[in-house]
């Protein structure tokens, strides 16, 4: 039996704790929320309506992609693929392609940003292992002009962080979505939490401050996973309407 992604791979490991996912995904609404794209999204209306709900759904066709055989993954990428193409045909425009590889960028910043954040620093060949992953859903995809290797994607990272975030309405209205929706304590969970993971750049544009509350309670959560106190603390501080969700994105690896 192949998988997509080896059963061994680090990026099993980094996809299967819940606390990186919340993570990965804190920090992707930080930074897509300035993606000169972002326009996109608010095509269907379907983000602001549901920006938690979106979050779950893109979790759920990650997992399915880095958990799954060969082929199954492949349908999965192939399916995300058709979506996407519809809403083009209905909007009589095309998604560019430095749209989809900015998405592919952001789940290998934030695979590595936020399992070193949670758990201790990556190799060099790990670090290599994530980037060849999702660069491998990006062929399937058919994006041209992907890097090669790592150290291209370094490059070509740093030229999206310049080139293709700025501050915009739907910067502004997409943050305000998140607070009505994850309540005012949430969302200052959310937000300290974004600040620890996200780059420079991304914390420059969104005017984040340079201490992180979380930062001081950070060793104190660890300790909890250790003796299995972590999902105490998740318990108190999720929305109810997606706890059993959250818990089974934990997968022993």
């Amino acid at each position: 039996m192949e998988y997509f992604v080896e059963e061994k791979s680090i990026v099993r490991k980094i996809w299967g704790k819940s606390d990186n996912i919340l993570f990965i995904f804190g920090g992707a609404a930080a930074e897509f929320a300035l993606n000169k794209a972002v326009d996109w999204l608010y095509f269907t209306g379907r983000l602001p309506a549901d920006p938690i709900g979106r979050l779950f759904s893109t979790v759920a066709y990650a997992r399915q992609i880095v958990f799954s055989e060969k082929d199954r993954a492949f349908a999965a990428i192939d399916k995300m693929r058709s979506i996407h193409s519809a809403v083009e045909e209905n909007r009589g425009a095309q998604i560019p392609d430095w749209a989809y590889r900015d998405v592919l960028f952001m789940l290998i910043h934030y695979s590595i940003s936020s399992f070193e954040l949670l758990e201790r620093k990556l190799t060099r060949s790990e670090k290599e292992e994530v980037f060849f992953v999702f660069n491998d859903v990006g062929k399937r995809m058919g994006l041209k002009e992907l890097p090669q290797n790592y150290d291209a994607w370094l490059i070509a990272r740093e030229q999206h962080l310049q080139n293709d975030l700025q501050k915009t309405k739907y910067t502004d209205d997409l943050f305000l979505q998140y607070k009505k929706h994850l309540g005012v304590t949430r969302y200052f969970l959310l937000e300290q939490a974004q600040m620890l993971v996200v780059p420079k750049r991304v914390s420059d544009l969104l005017s984040f401050g340079k201490i992180s509350a979380i930062s001081f309670i950070l060793p104190v959560y660890k300790l909890s996973n250790k003796i299995k106190l972590g999902w105490f603390f998740k318990s108190i501080i999720l929305p109810n309407k997606y706890k059993s969700q959250i818990r089974d994105l934990d997968v022993v690896v």
